[in-house]
């Protein structure tokens, strides 16, 4: 059986989709089968950081409500052996979608993939909370902000207040020489406030904007500081 992990932040900016889309890539690089599943409902972007906008037919919604079989759905990333989309619909249609719907999803997914990385709304909303039910675990994806910290100590609260014990986080977007200048709140600062297990640090590197703006996972190149340091943070989060 496979393992479901979704990929979630307290608030919007902090480069959760961005970091589903290259985490999947890592795993499928391994020669594992991966799905993602993008659940931010009418506001999808998993399928542009992949490159795979024009080749969506249908959609999450279309399979949870019977409309298309989950093979149908399934979009294939032609650049990597086993690296699998399902999308989001286009517009917010998700009323009549519920817990026991996504959990059944995964269910059936594990049956065939080895990992399903969930790419959840932002934020503490139904859909999030609903995204994570049958989840095996969660990644929290977080920025050196205030509010940002605040937010995702939030959201590890609403996750295991749901049950999910398996927590960690990913700080993104870190640039030491601001941290440096004590402007922003530091690493340890970070560690101290937030509950769960870092499981890595990203530096900010206009390469993973452009790269995501192209619709390109930037660990598609090899032997990069990027790519190994990408691999070290999924090896954490995949065990």
């Amino acid at each position: 059986m496979g393992k479901v992990i979704i990929i979630a932040s307290g608030k919007g900016g902090t480069g959760k989709t961005v970091f589903t889309a290259n985490a999947g890539a890592c795993l499928a690089q391994r020669g594992h089968k991966v799905a993602l599943i993008d659940v931010d409902m009418g506001l999808r972007n998993l399928d542009l950081c992949l490159g795979l906008e024009d080749k969506v037919v249908y959609d999450l919604v279309d399979v949870l409500t019977g409309l298309c079989r989950i093979k149908q759905a399934l979009v294939r990333d032609k650049r990597f052996d086993g690296l699998y989309l399902i999308a989001s619909p286009p517009n917010n249609k998700s009323a009549d979608i519920t817990p026991l719907h996504m959990k059944v999803l995964y269910k059936k997914l594990k049956r065939n993939f080895e990992y399903v990385l969930v790419d959840a709304p932002s934020g503490i909303s139904e859909t999030v909370l609903m995204a994570a039910e049958g989840a095996d675990s969660a990644v929290i994806v977080t920025v050196p902000e205030y509010a940002a910290i605040r937010n995702a100590d939030i959201l590890d609260a609403a996750l295991k207040e749901k049950g999910l014990e398996d927590v960690k986080y990913v700080l993104n977007k870190v640039r030491g020489d601001i941290i440096a200048t004590g402007l922003i709140p530091g690493i340890n600062e970070i560690s101290r406030k937030l509950r769960p297990e870092m499981a890595g640090i990203i530096q900010y590197d206009d390469n993973i904007h452009i790269a995501a703006n192209n619709g390109f996972p930037v660990v598609f190149k090899k032997g990069t500081y990027i790519e190994e340091n990408f691999n070290k943070i999924v090896d954490r989060i995949a065990r």
